[in-house]
């Protein structure tokens, strides 16, 4: 009787903790920007590239029409979107640009894991971008606390 019940007690504990959510899909803190009035989340999981410029034209004009200390933004990769963040890419400049001037871009590890699993290679990514377990989680998150989501 002793063993049975504790392999229910087992099985059950394995069940409960299966069906949890998982501690990993922690979202990033946000933003420390505490007189910001706006707050926008831009997602980009498109590879195109005019989806890449149109996502960094976005956040580099919200930051001329609104002063940098009242506009939080968030640029979130995830997918093929990705391409935007890697260490080689074109619009790295750009991105750097944008993060030196308050804008953070979020990138999905769960892509760089499935590309990792899929190619043999870790992606490279530009230091600068913040890592998150899920990316669309992130958007979650953020939309949850008060960010507005844009698709470019």
């Amino acid at each position: 009787m002793m063993r049975s019940q504790l392999l229910s007690a087992m099985m059950l504990a394995l069940l409960v903790w299966a069906t949890a959510p998982p501690a990993l899909a922690q979202q990033v803190p946000l933003q420390d920007k505490p007189f910001a009035e706006h707050r926008i989340v831009l997602q980009l999981s498109d590879g195109d590239a005019r989806k890449q410029a149109l996502v960094l034209s976005v956040a580099n004009n919200l930051l001329k029409a609104y002063d940098p200390d009242k506009i939080a933004i968030e640029v979130v990769v995830f997918g093929p979107g990705i391409d935007l963040l890697l260490a080689g890419s074109e619009r790295r400049k750009q991105v750097e640009s944008l993060i030196a001037q308050g804008v953070r871009f979020d990138i999905c590890l769960n892509t760089v894991d499935t590309i990792e699993r899929e190619t043999g290679r870790r992606p490279e990514f530009i230091p600068a971008a913040t890592p998150v377990q899920v990316g669309v989680g992130q958007i979650l998150f953020l939309a949850e606390n008060g960010y507005t989501l844009v698709r470019p």
